[in-house]
């Protein structure tokens, strides 16, 4: 029998047989996919099953037997599996390459635009935000809206060494910052704390930071990573794990309409998106437009304007693509609404309700949350009164989107 009649058989024939990666063949070796993945539904499948299975399936088909085929199927998915990728909506994507146990050590490179530090002194012991970027050499194939872990020397504060492994969402675009697809970027708040309830320095033990703040006359608690991270220079070796993640790609359909919501740091993976969308080759036609024909509107929310990020880029998105981009901030404890209140992402989002959520009927949009926890009873605080008046209830149609792929949340 054809391999394809055997695979009918077993029911595979929605799957697609390739050729195994040789025996031995290094993970890293997986090419980065083309496209961007879509996350309409479930992830699929995460094996590719090859020649092995045909087999399988022709065997299957001369004895007629069910249970045979079952086991062998198995067999046949266990012993193909790639390593290195994961299937979501039938594309690879590139998937835990690297593992606590085995990194790879990637070096610090210049940014290729921004400072180290991207904020301001605000008065507050964790006013720092940096910009990180690591050459990865194109071992480290990612897409936007994924992860990859950081693992610091530590001790951490259990004691551990090296400390255990840190997710930070990716802030540059599949190509890189220079577009050569072999380096990564990563936006890191410096965590401190002072006379909290943690510590991990006492007094007089705090030294100043590369950013100059320190604090030897008072307990201090700084987060291990994130110092570790933003006191990197240039030439420094990162151990980096993942990459990882599928929460938060980008829709594959280039008329979508995009809400991005973010606190602090939770620009990162918006970042990523407006990188491809606005400024990357990767994201243009031959004839020099953008292939992103829909509405890209972005929401962020930081305490103080020192602490606003990548504002320049937004800045510039906004004045060559009116049409397709439109960014608005939150200030929380320089602004407030009319009415008083401080300015909160859904105090901002209030003043747009209406036209967001007609946005939000459209099948072709897509929300994506990253940062605080709160953004989501904040959503509901925003839209759930006009969801009545449209005779729904909001938790009830956030999870209608979110069932269809169009709404994404990555909060802590």
């Amino acid at each position: 029998l054809p391999v394809a009649a055997a695979a009918s058989c077993l029911g595979l024939a929605g799957l697609g047989f390739i050729a195994p990666p040789a025996v031995g063949a290094p993970a890293a070796a997986v090419p980065a996919p083309s496209l961007r993945a879509c996350t309409r539904g479930a992830a699929g499948g995460e094996s590719s099953f090859a020649g092995t299975v045909g087999l399988a399936a022709v065997a299957f088909a001369a004895a007629g037997c069910a249970r045979t085929a079952v086991v062998r199927r198995a067999e046949a998915e266990a012993a193909t599996k790639k390593k290195g990728v994961r299937v979501v909506e039938g594309k690879e994507i590139p998937w835990n390459i690297f593992s606590p146990k085995a990194p790879y050590a990637g070096t610090v490179v210049v940014n290729d635009f921004h400072p180290q530090t991207l904020t301001q002194e605000t008065g507050d012991a964790n006013w720092e935000t940096a910009h990180v970027t690591f050459d990865h050499g194109g071992m480290v194939p990612y897409i936007e809206g994924q992860s990859i872990g950081v693992i610091a020397p530590g001790p951490d504060k259990k004691g551990e060494t090296p400390a255990k492994i840190r997710l930070y969402s990716i802030a540059s675009s599949a190509v890189g910052d220079k577009q050569d697809s072999k380096t990564v970027s990563l936006c890191v708040k410096r965590v401190v704390e002072v006379d909290g309830t943690h510590a991990n320095r006492e007094v007089g033990e705090d030294k100043p930071d590369k950013a100059g703040t320190g604090y030897p006359d008072k307990k201090v608690y700084r987060g291990v990573c994130s110092n570790h991270i933003c006191d990197m220079s240039v030439g420094d070796e990162v151990l980096i794990t993942g990459p990882s993640g599928a929460e938060m790609l980008l829709p594959e359909e280039n008329d979508c309409n995009i809400i991005m919501l973010a606190t602090g740091t939770g620009i990162a993976p918006m970042r990523s998106y407006m990188r491809l969308l606005f400024h990357d080759k990767a994201g243009a036609n031959a004839d020099g437009t953008r292939k992103f024909s829909g509405l890209a509107w972005l929401f962020m929310g930081v305490p103080y304007s020192k602490s606003l990020l990548y504002d320049d880029e937004h800045r510039e998105y906004k004045a060559t693509y009116p049409d397709n981009f439109r960014f608005d901030y939150a200030v929380s404890r320089e602004q407030k609404n009319a009415a008083g209140q401080k300015m909160y992402i859904q105090t901002k989002m209030a003043e747009y309700a209406e036209e967001m959520w007609e946005l939000m009927l459209s099948e072709k949009t897509h929300i994506y949350m990253c940062g605080l926890k709160g953004m989501e009873s904040g959503m509901e605080e925003c839209f759930g009164p006009i969801a009545v008046k449209a005779g729904k209830e909001w938790k009830e149609f956030a999870k209608s989107m979110k069932k269809a792929g169009r709404y994404h949340v990555e909060v802590y």
